[in-house]
């Protein structure tokens, strides 16, 4: 069975930090790009980032070049999204999830709230 389950979200004031972290099992993780996707409230999947199945390519989507770094581990089957200088708009639930649209395998997401 394939499990992907986030952790590291939370309330957070503006311009703080988070670490997320995704545990991969059931699957080869390696073997697979994985992306971090988040959901605002009433809104549709917005793609954040995507790493490399072997983490040497790394993409963001333009809002978050330069405050969010991706990365993975493979020995542990784990994926990471270091987020810096948070905004109010960073505001979401954040998924770690084999495609940018939420359609594949993803986890049950990790609530992230920017707020002073």
């Amino acid at each position: 069975e394939v499990q992907l389950v986030e952790s590291g979200g939370g309330l957070v004031q503006p311009g703080g930090s988070l670490r997320l972290s995704c545990a991969a099992t059931g699957f080869a993780f390696g073997r697979y790009s994985m992306n971090w996707v988040r959901q605002a409230p009433g809104k549709g999947p917005d793609w954040v980032s995507t790493i490399s199945n072997g983490g040497s390519n790394t993409y963001y989507t333009d809002s978050v070049k330069g405050r969010f770094t991706i990365s993975r581990d493979n020995a542990r089957n784990t994926l990471y999204l270091q987020m810096n200088s948070l905004k109010v708009e960073d505001t979401a639930v954040y998924y770690c999830a084999t495609d940018r649209k939420l359609q594949g395998w993803k986890g049950q997401g990790t609530q992230v709230t920017v707020s002073s």
